[in-house]
Parts: C-alpha cells; sequence; structure tokens
C-alpha cells in the first residue's frame, strides 16, 4: 500500500480537485502558507521539548570546560612565576659566587698593605661584599619561600582540575545518553521542519524565526484560545477572529506579533505530523 504523501502543497492540489476550486485560489495560497507555518510551529515546539528533556547539561559542560581552562591558565601562571624565581636565583647565586671571588681577593691584598688606612679601606670592602651576599641570600630564601607558596597554589588547582574533569566526564557520559536516547525523533524532527521551510515565504519565515527567538516559549504560531491569543492571552475581538478564520491573509496578535491561526488550520497542521 503507497503511503500518503502529507505535505501542504500535495494536500492543497487534491483538495482543490475534490471542490473544483482554482488551484492557485489566493485564499487556498494563503491557507497553505498558514497551515505549513503552523506545522513548523508543532515541530520546532517537538524539537524544544527534547532540549528541554536535556536540560541545563550543555551549559553545565560549557562552565565546567570553562573553570577548567580558568584553572589551567592559572597553573600556567604559577609556573611561569616559578620559573621566573628560579632564573632569579640562579643570577644571585652567580652574584654571590662573584662577591665571594672579590672578597678572596681583597683578603689576599690584606697580605701586602703598608699602612693602616689602606688595611681599613680593603676592609670596607669586604664588609661591602658580605653585605652584598647576605641581600642575595635574603632574596634567595624569600624566593624559596615564594616557590613553595606558589607550589601550594599550583597543587590545589590540580585538585580542583581533578575534581571538575571528573564531573565533565560524568556530565558528558549523562548528556550523550540523552542524546542518544532522542536522537532518532530529533533527527525527524529537523528534516520535517526544512521540509516545512520550503512551503514558506522568505520574509514569513524571517519573521517567524525573529519572534520565535525573542518569544519566552518559543510560540511563533498560535491558535486562538477562549477568545484570547494563545501566546500572550489577550482579548481577540470578535471581527477579527471572523478575519482569522477566513484564511484571506496572514493575521497576527496587536499585542504581541505572533502569528494567529484557527482551529481548522491547526487540525490540518496535525494531520501532516501523522
Amino acid at each position: 500500500m503507497t503511503k500518503k504523501v502529507t505535505t501542504p502543497e500535495v494536500d492543497e492540489q487534491q483538495e482543490a480537485v475534490e471542490t473544483n476550486r482554482p488551484l492557485y485560489d489566493v485564499d487556498l495560497a494563503i491557507e497553505r502558507r498558514l497551515v505549513a507555518l503552523y506545522t513548523l510551529q508543532l515541530v520546532d515546539s517537538e524539537i524544544d521539548k527534547i532540549k528541554i528533556i536535556r536540560g541545563e547539561l550543555p551549559q553545565a559542560i560549557q562552565d565546567l570546560e570553562d573553570e577548567i581552562a580558568g584553572l589551567q591558565t592559572r597553573v600556567e601562571n604559577f609556573n611561569a612565576q616559578i620559573a621566573e624565581q628560579n632564573q632569579n636565583t640562579a643570577k644571585r647565586n652567580n652574584e654571590i659566587a662573584e662577591h665571594q671571588a672579590a672578597i678572596a681577593k681583597y683578603e689576599k691584598q690584606q697580605d701586602n698593605v703598608r699602612n693602616n688606612r689602606e688595611f681599613e679601606a680593603i676592609n670596607k670592602e669586604i664588609e661591602f661584599q658580605n653585605l652584598e651576599i647576605q641581600l642575595c641570600e635574603r632574596k634567595n630564601r624569600d624566593a624559596a619561600a615564594k616557590i613553595h607558596e606558589l607550589e601550594q597554589h599550583i597543587e590545589a588547582a590540580n585538585l580542583l582540575i581533578q575534581g571538575r574533569s571528573s564531573d565533565l566526564a560524568a556530565k558528558k557520559e549523562e548528556l550523550d545518553s540523552i542524546i542518544e536516547e532522542t536522537r532518532k525523533d530529533e533527527t525527524r524532527l529537523l528534516e520535517k521542519s526544512a521540509e516545512m521551510e520550503q512551503y514558506i515565504d522568505e520574509r514569513y519565515l524571517i519573521g517567524y524565526k525573529r519572534i520565535r527567538k525573542s518569544a519566552r516559549n518559543g510560540l511563533a504560531v498560535v491558535t486562538i484560545d477562549r477568545d484570547a491569543c494563545g501566546g500572550c492571552f489577550s482579548k481577540i475581538p470578535p471581527q477579527r477572529q471572523s478575519e482569522i478564520k477566513m484564511h484571506k491573509k496572514v493575521i497576527v496578535c496587536e499585542h504581541c506579533g505572533r502569528i494567529l491561526v484557527d482551529d481548522d488550520i491547526a487540525k490540518k497542521a496535525q494531520e501532516h505530523l501523522k
């Protein structure tokens, strides 16, 4: 048995034959457009539900990845500071060696002094070199303490990275499981959404996507519910409702800008999803 093709255009042709109406009747073209728009809305709403099932996992995963990247950058900065401290320490060690060599030279000169004045002058130079050595050694101790502090920060950051990485792996596994469960339905719905877009004029499609993006519930095409807009629940005047049922033009809610359709359009759209 051949499966019935359910597209707005095919159904439009069949209805035109059965009712002896012209195929390109203006009312029929508008009706086709409205059916395609509401069908697209139904499909996109189902896709939204799948995304809701996934919950906040994608954002949580992104947050964890950003946090891990930040921690890794922090560790890199700490390591760079340690390298700088080690470099400065090595430089000061060379300076200490130079001061010690100078002291040895001055001590040797003391053996050949001719008077107390020369002896005192050399002795002051030796004292100065010793002070320089003490300063370098103090700075080296400070550097060693700083390196120890940085290493503790690195250890703490690495522990955080390890913990966040475990959380990230668990959340990715959970999301992959949900995606796998919904992959088939989502693929079918995405294909149906792309199919419906082909039957909608570009200006209406652009408007539809703009409204969906700004609407908190993602509804751009809604039915009339209890004489009110199904999106913002503002009352629709009877005359306006009559115009909507005539299917002669695309009518939007004066309050929220959503496209309004009647139950007849909604029923035909539901048939396209079967």
